[in-house]
C-alpha cells in the first residue's frame, strides 16, 4: 500500500521498540495532525465513544497520510456493518471492543478479511489507492492489513482466553484494564491482588501465543513494561487539552502571585 504507516508500525514492533499512541475523540482532524507531529507512533481514532462519524473517521486517516503515525480505528461494536463502514478507508489497524468470547473473536476476524479467509465485502476505494494498486497486489496485502486488534476488557473474555488466542487471524490483543476491573467489581483498583493477577496472566499468555500486545494506560508504565506491552495508548485528546490548559492557568496564576 502507498500509505506505509502499517509497515513502519510493524517494523518498530519487530525491532522491539515500544510504540506510543494518542486516543482521538474530537472531530477536527487537525487534532490528529498535531498528534502525529508530536511524535506518536499511532493514533487511536475512537468510533466507540464520542462523536466520530464515518466521514470524520476518513478525514482523520487522511490527516495521517504521509506521516510516520499509524491510524488505528476503534469501531463502535463487534459488528460486521460497523467494521465495513471504515475498513475501506485503509486504517493500519481495526480495534474491536468488548470481545466476550471466541465466537466474537472469530466473527471479528472474518469481518476484516476477504473470502476465503473471511467474509469482508469488496468496496476497495482508498484501500487500493483508488485503483492505482493492482487488484492482485491489493488482495495479497489485504491478507495481513489491517491489523485485527481485539480488546479484552471483560472477565468473561479472560475466562475464554485460550480459545480466543488459538484462533487464526487474531493479530493483536489490546487489554482494556478499566473495563476489565469494572467487570470484576473493582473499578480502577490497580493494586488489588486479583486484578494484578488477571492482568499479569492475560498479558503473559497473549505474548506467549505470539500476539502483539497493547493497552491503554496513563500510569503504572513500569508495571506495563514488565507485562510485555508492545504498544500503549497513553493519553487522549480531551485529557491532553485539559492538562495543558490547567497547567498554563496555574503557571500564570503563580507568576502573578509570586510576590516579585
Amino acid at each position: 500500500m502507498k500509505y506505509n504507516q502499517f509497515e513502519k508500525f510493524m517494523a518498530s514492533i519487530r525491532a522491539g521498540k515500544l510504540c506510543i499512541g494518542c486516543c482521538i475523540t474530537f472531530s477536527d482532524p487537525a487534532v490528529t495532525e498535531i498528534a502525529a507531529e508530536s511524535g506518536f507512533d499511532f493514533c487511536w481514532i475512537d468510533g466507540e465513544h464520542g462523536e466520530m462519524d464515518r466521514n470524520t473517521a476518513m478525514m482523520h486517516m487522511m490527516a495521517l497520510k504521509g506521516t510516520d503515525c499509524a491510524p488505528f480505528f476503534r469501531v463502535p461494536a463487534c459488528d460486521h456493518t460497523e467494521i465495513k463502514k471504515v475498513i475501506d478507508f485503509a486504517p493500519a489497524g481495526i480495534i474491536i471492543p468488548m470481545i466476550m468470547n471466541a465466537e466474537d473473536a472469530q466473527y471479528a476476524v472474518r469481518a476484516c478479511r476477504y473470502p476465503l479467509a473471511g467474509d469482508r465485502g469488496c468496496g476497495m476505494r482508498r484501500g487500493n489507492a483508488y485503483g492505482t494498486i493492482t487488484t492482485d497486489a491489493y488482495f495479497e496485502q489485504s491478507l495481513r492489513e489491517p491489523l485485527v486488534i481485539l480488546q479484552i476488557e471483560h472477565i468473561d473474555a479472560y475466562r475464554d482466553l485460550d480459545r480466543i488466542l488459538a484462533l487464526p487471524g487474531v493479530d493483536s490483543i489490546m487489554v482494556g484494564p478499566y473495563d476489565l476491573s469494572c467487570s470484576m467489581g473493582k473499578p480502577g483498583q490497580w493494586d488489588d491482588p486479583e486484578i494484578c493477577r488477571v492482568l499479569d496472566d492475560l498479558c503473559r499468555r497473549s505474548r506467549e501465543a505470539g500476539k502483539i500486545l497493547g493497552t491503554y494506560a496513563e500510569c503504572d508504565f513500569e508495571r506495563w513494561k514488565a507485562r510485555g506491552v508492545q504498544y500503549i495508548g497513553c493519553v487522549n485528546d480531551t485529557g491532553a487539552l485539559m492538562s495543558g490548559y490547567r497547567a498554563m492557568a496555574e503557571s500564570v496564576r503563580q507568576g502573578f502571585h509570586s510576590g516579585k
